[in-house]
């Protein structure tokens, strides 16, 4: 295959990742604290002596949108929305992990944990405990958790010390290299953060790479043709 064969099919990889990326985004619109993601497309560009200079694009990175999302009001004690940048921090058996998802419940042995069991950590790395018997939890702006009046714990946010860092690993979890507190993180006990997927603007860019894929797919079936005519014609 020629250049220009190799070059739409590194444009056609990159595509396709992105329409896989946009359908994740979709499919996740309706889960709490998920976070939208977009493929970052890079140019590669060489000058050839004697001729034009190749332009390859490849989209091998993605880019992760921290936005705010809407919080949707649950009246759940231990349902925790953010507002502003930060994470929840919990541990999970491949190590701790970032997320804004913050649906908790109380465990049997009186911690917090996410749907998953992963326990949500304090401010010092410990699992978020809740008295035995406490009839009254609040859970103040800065993530002091009371139990009957009287502050037990400190929920720990927290965010990446290099926003670049930040991998999203499964669901709602991310991960990043190193961390620092988010000091503008606001908690709404009662709340749930939304996903900040915008469905018209995703389906309105899942269009657009379709219709630019088929552009390429039409492309490599011409250069394909043109090719074998060339083939049957020295052939003769």
């Amino acid at each position: 295959m020629e250049t220009p064969g190799y070059t739409t099919l590194t444009r056609q990889s990159g595509l396709m990742r992105e329409m896989q990326v946009i359908a994740n985004n979709i499919a996740n619109i309706s889960t709490t604290g998920f976070r939208r993601e977009g493929v970052v497309f890079s140019e590669y560009i060489a000058r050839l002596e004697g001729e034009p200079s190749l332009s390859m694009a490849r989209g091998n990175a993605r880019h992760i949108d921290l936005g705010q999302a809407g919080l949707s009001l649950t009246g759940g004690t231990y349902d925790l929305g953010l507002q502003g940048e930060g994470f929840f921090l919990i541990a999970t058996p491949d190590g701790d992990r970032l997320t804004r998802a913050g649906a908790f419940t109380l465990s049997g042995e009186g911690t917090l944990v996410t749907p998953d069991g992963f326990a949500l950590l304090d401010a010092g790395g410990a699992p978020v405990a809740v008295p035995p018997g406490a009839s009254s939890i609040s859970v103040a702006a800065d993530g002091t958790l009371s139990a009957d009046g009287q502050a037990v714990a400190q929920i720990g946010l927290w965010q990446p010390v290099d926003p670049l860092s930040l991998q999203h690993q499964t669901g709602t979890m991310f991960s990043a290299t190193d961390l620092e507190p988010a000091e503008s993180a606001v908690i709404r006990q009662g709340f749930l953060e939304d996903s900040n997927v915008q469905p018209v603007s995703e389906i309105a860019r899942m269009i657009t790479v379709q219709r630019a894929y088929e552009m390429g797919q039409k492309f490599l079936d011409a250069e394909d043709q043109r090719q074998r005519a060339v083939i049957q014609t020295l052939g003769r």
